[in-house]
C-alpha cells in the first residue's frame, strides 16, 4: 500500500510514475481512473472527518451550555432539541465516513507500488534490460529435446498419470526424477543457510485472507489463488513469500537486528488464471510446483543493496549447477504488483532454444510493510515502516527442467552436475536402466 502523503503532496509525480506500470489486468485508462478516484476518496474522507469533528465540538459546546442553564434553573428545551439533531447528524456523517474509509482502503489495496527511478520505463517484456550473463549455452551434435521428451524416455516423468490423478497442469515425478527434485531442494537450502546466512523455516501451506492481503495477493489477485472452504476460509500459498514476510506483521523490530534473512522450501499453488494456452506441454507452468524462497526484511536505507545481494545468492545456485543464465531488469510494465524493482534470472533451455525465467528477485520497499503494519525502530528513534524483499532461490521444477535439457546426452541419458552428486549418493548419470 502506498504512502498516502505521496499522493497528497506530489499527486502529479506519483500519478506519472504509476501510469508507467500498466499493472497486471489494468489498462492505462483504468489505472489512471483508479488513481484519480483514490485522490477523490481521500479528499472526501478527510472532509467527512472534519465534519464529524465540527459536529462533535458543537454538540459538546451545547451540552456545556445546557449544564450551565440547568444549574441556573432555566429552560433548555430548544438546546436539547438542537443536541438531538446534532446527534442524528453525527451518526449519519459517521456512517458516511465509514463507507468512504472502506471504499478508500479497498481501492488503495488495488493500486500497485511505485517503480524505483532506476527501473527502465517500458510497455512489456520486450523493454526489459539484460544486466549480465553467465555461462555459455551448450552445443550438441544432435537436436536437443525438451524436458518432457527426455523425462518420458527415462521413465522419470509421467504426465499421463498426473492428469489421471488431478487433471491438466500437474506433474508426477518417478524414481530418480523424484530423487533429483529432492536433491535440488536440499542443495538449495544448504547453500542459502550455510553460505548466505538465511534462517530456514517450514511454514504452513495454508494462510488466512489477512495474511494474503499483507503481501498483496488479495484483493487484486483472488482469481489466481486456491481457496479452501471451512469454518474460516484459508488460501493455499502461491509462494513461501506470503508466510515468511508476514511473520512479523503488526510488530516493531529493533533495527539493530536487521537485516533478517529467511528461507523456506514449500510447494506453491497457483490457478494460473489468464495463462490459458501458455506452456501447455510439460511442467513449465503448473498448478502445483516446488520452490525455495528467499525473504529479506531491512531498513529503508539498505534495501537496494540487499536486493543485489539476494539476487547474487539466487545466481549462485545456477553457477554451482553450471547452468547458463542471464539477469534481466524488468521494465515498469512487466513488474509484479508489489515490486518497486525486480531482477529476473533466466536460465538457458536448449530444448526451447531460449532463456526462460527461473527466479524473480524484488524489492517491495515499504509497500507490503504498510499493508501488514511491519515497522522497525532505530536506536533512540521513532518506529518507521521496514522494507521487504523476496526472491526465488530458486524454482525447483524449472531447475529440474534446465538440468535435463542442458545435461542431456546423445544416448538419451542425463549427466548430474558435480555439485549435485553428493545429494544423489554419488550418481553421475541418469539412464533409462537406472
Amino acid at each position: 500500500m502506498l504512502d498516502i502523503r505521496l499522493l497528497r503532496e506530489h499527486p502529479a509525480a506519483t500519478r506519472a510514475a504509476l501510469l508507467t506500470r500498466h499493472a497486471a489486468g489494468q489498462t492505462y485508462e483504468s489505472l489512471a481512473h483508479d488513481f484519480d478516484t483514490l485522490l477523490a476518496l481521500d479528499e472526501r474522507r478527510r472532509a467527512l472527518l472534519q465534519t464529524v469533528q465540527e459536529i462533535e465540538q458543537q454538540r459538546n459546546e451545547l451540552s456545556r451550555q445546557i449544564g450551565s442553564l440547568k444549574r441556573a434553573g432555566k429552560d433548555t428545551t430548544d438546546l436539547q432539541r438542537a443536541v438531538h439533531d446534532l446527534k442524528r447528524s453525527l451518526e449519519e456523517t459517521r456512517q458516511e465516513l465509514a463507507a468512504a474509509e472502506e471504499d478508500f482502503n479497498d481501492l488503495a489495496a488495488r493500486i500497485p507500488n511505485i517503480p524505483d527511478p532506476s527501473v527502465p520505463i517500458g510497455k512489456g517484456p520486450e523493454d526489459n534490460v539484460v544486466v549480465r550473463s553467465w555461462g555459455t549455452p551448450p552445443t550438441f551434435n544432435f537436436t536437443p529435446r525438451q524436458h518432457f521428451e527426455i523425462g518420458a524416455a527415462l521413465g522419470i516423468l509421467d504426465l499421463e498419470r498426473a492428469a489421471k490423478l488431478s487433471g491438466t497442469r500437474f506433474s508426477l515425478l518417478r524414481g530418480l526424477g523424484a530423487r533429483l527434485e529432492r536433491a535440488l531442494i536440499d542443495f538449495m537450502l544448504d547453500l542459502h543457510t550455510r553460505e548466505h546466512g538465511y534462517l530456514e523455516f517450514a511454514p504452513p501451506y495454508m494462510v488466512t485472507a489477512e495474511t494474503m492481503r499483507g503481501t498483496g495477493q488479495l484483493p487484486k489477485f483472488a482469481l489466481d489463488l486456491f481457496r479452501v472452504e471451512g469454518e474460516k476460509p484459508l488460501y493455499l500459498i502461491p509462494t513461501a513469500e506470503v508466510p515468511l514476510t508476514n511473520l512479523h506483521a503488526d510488530e516493531i523490530l529493533d533495527e539493530r537486528l536487521l537485516p533478517l534473512r529467511y528461507t523456506a522450501y514449500t510447494p506453491c499453488f497457483r490457478s494460473e488464471a489468464g495463462s490459458y494456452g501458455k506452456d501447455t506441454r510439460g511442467i513449465m507452468r503448473v498448478h502445483q510446483f516446488d520452490k525455495v524462497e528467499l525473504v529479506n526484511i531491512t531498513t529503508p536505507e539498505t534495501s537496494y543493496q540487499a536486493l543485489e545481494t539476494m539476487t547474487r545468492a539466487a545466481e549462485t545456485v545456477l553457477q554451482r549447477l553450471e547452468l547458463p543464465y542471464r539477469v534481466v531488469t524488468l521494465c515498469t510494465a512487466d513488474m509484479g504488483f508489489a515490486a518497486a524493482k525486480t531482477y529476473d534470472i533466466e536460465v538457458w533451455l536448449p530444448g526451447q532454444n531460449c532463456y526462460r525465467e527461473i527466479s524473480s528477485c524484488s524489492n517491495c520497499t515499504d509497500f507490503q510493510a504498510r499493508r501488514m503494519n511491519l515497522r522497525c525502530r532505530p536506536p533512540g528513534g521513532k518506529p518507521r515502516f521496514a522494507h521487504t524483499l523476496n526472491g526465488s532461490g530458486i524454482a525447483v521444477g524449472r531447475t529440474w527442467i534446465a538440468l535435463l535439457e542442458n545435461y542431456q546426452q546423445a544416448d538419451g541419458s542425463v549427466l548430474i552436475p558435480p555439485a549435485l552428486r553428493p545429494y544423489m549418493d554419488g550418481l553421475e548419470r541418469i539412464t533409462a536402466a537406472t
